[in-house]
């Protein structure tokens, strides 16, 4: 297999490497996943940008140390969100889309105003992209296998990534492993069968709550009602926090439904 390894000055120098099988778990956009695996190249992203800034005092312009906020609103993201997560002695300010020629920075000009955090210094900013959804395939059907970002493994609607790198990088190994052992290339696609039985139900429903609430700040207004519920809170923090869904307390999730069905029709306010 060939390779670039990136020297800083000039262009990247080309290697080559002799090896059974390829794990490609360079991030999005990955170079492993365009050189090797059809349709990589088309993969959808939204663009993140954040500027890490030095955490003022806790209370200091209403700056809480203990809360991360996040903001639904349109000249924020048009489609996606802006956050305030603080980390100690620094915080990240930040916005995303995928909306093309939507100016990420001065949205985190806003943010930042709107967050108390106008004043605060910056150390520095970086933007990245994230993926939107998994790829449909995540191996070349001779040697190589995607992990992580370089797979589409982020979360819809939240741009969680983490965790379902950590989950991905296990199947991918496991199929590598597998397609070692026995030769078989069918092997290879273990890694994606064995990650959307796990995660795709979860992926499938966080886009389309993405596409729908996301889409306006008058959906904004109405799935920020509804996440006040005490049921969507609870419901939402059991999913989270075990990585799928929760199939018990049916008559919490009817609830849901119907309140749900209001906010949708219009029927409850979204003040």
């Amino acid at each position: 297999m060939r390779y670039e390894v990136e020297t800083g000055v000039g262009k990247p120098l080309v290697r080559e490497a002799r090896a059974r099988c390829v794990i490609g778990a360079d991030g999005a956009r990955s170079r492993v996943a365009r050189q090797c695996v059809p349709g990589a190249d088309k993969m959808p992203c939204v663009s993140a940008y954040h500027e890490i800034v030095r955490s003022p005092k806790d209370g200091e312009n209403g700056f809480q140390a203990d809360r991360c906020d996040v903001y639904y609103q349109g000249k924020i993201s048009p489609d996606f969100y802006g956050w305030v997560f603080p980390h100690g002695d620094t915080t990240s300010v930040g916005v995303g889309t995928e909306v093309a020629g939507f100016s990420l920075r001065e949205a985190t000009r806003e943010l930042r105003k709107a967050a108390g955090l106008e004043h605060a210094e910056t150390l520095r900013r970086e933007g990245a992209p994230i993926p939107l959804r998994p790829l449909d395939c995540w191996d070349d059907g001779r040697n190589v296998v995607l992990a992580g970002d370089a797979a589409g493994v982020v979360a819809p609607a939240s741009g969680e990534g983490i965790y379902y790198a950590l989950a991905g990088g296990r199947y991918a190994a496991e199929a590598a492993e597998a397609f070692c052992t026995t030769g078989k290339v069918s092997s290879l696609k273990l890694a994606r069968k064995g990650f959307m039985k796990a995660h795709g139900r979860v992926f499938w429903i966080l886009g389309i709550m993405q596409r729908f609430w996301y889409c306006s700040d008058k959906r904004r207004e109405r799935f920020v009602k509804m996440c006040a519920d005490p049921d969507v809170q609870r419901l939402t923090w059991e999913a989270y926090m075990n990585k799928r869904l929760v199939k018990s307390q049916p008559g919490a999730h009817l609830k849901i439904f119907f309140k749900d069905l209001g906010h949708l029709f219009g029927i409850v306010s979204a003040k």
